[in-house]
């Protein structure tokens, strides 16, 4: 299934929002297996990133504009051999959810629940908001 998905964290500079084609795979019926299923999907593809040195790095202008407006230059390569657990980072995942680290919403609405059930549709947008704490004094 094909969606898109709009990333955004509080405090970010970046005007906007774009939207970034994402496939799922089908059967997905909660919250709690869409995040199972991104989480394992992005670590996967995480480890499947090389290692290894590149003969001759280099980054086009446009790239560098690209990850510069991220806020972080680089040249995409893993200085680890270490891999993501897949289990590991998808409990983690749930935990930041039901910490209130991120909030997700399906079109409009915000999914609330872990177990609640959703119904995502081919071309659904899905928007997942990172929140920032912010800390200081109390007196």
């Amino acid at each position: 299934m094909n969606i898109y998905i709009h990333l955004k964290s509080v405090g970010s500079r970046k005007k906007g929002l774009e939207k970034v084609p994402y496939s799922l795979p089908e059967g997905i019926s909660t919250l709690r297996e869409l995040i199972d299923a991104m989480v394992r999907q992005e670590a996967a593809a995480y480890n499947a990133r090389g290692t290894g040195n590149m003969l001759i790095p280099f980054l086009t202008q446009e790239k560098i504009e690209d990850k510069a407006a991220v806020g972080k230059v680089d040249f995409g390569r893993l200085y680890s051999e270490n891999k993501a657990d897949l289990n590991k980072a998808a409990q983690t995942a749930i935990q930041g959810f039901e910490d209130g680290l991120f909030r997700v919403m399906i079109g409009e609405t915000e999914a609330k629940e872990l177990d609640q059930r959703i119904s995502l549709q081919e071309g659904d947008t899905l928007t997942l908001i990172r929140l920032a704490f912010l800390a200081g004094r109390l007196w």
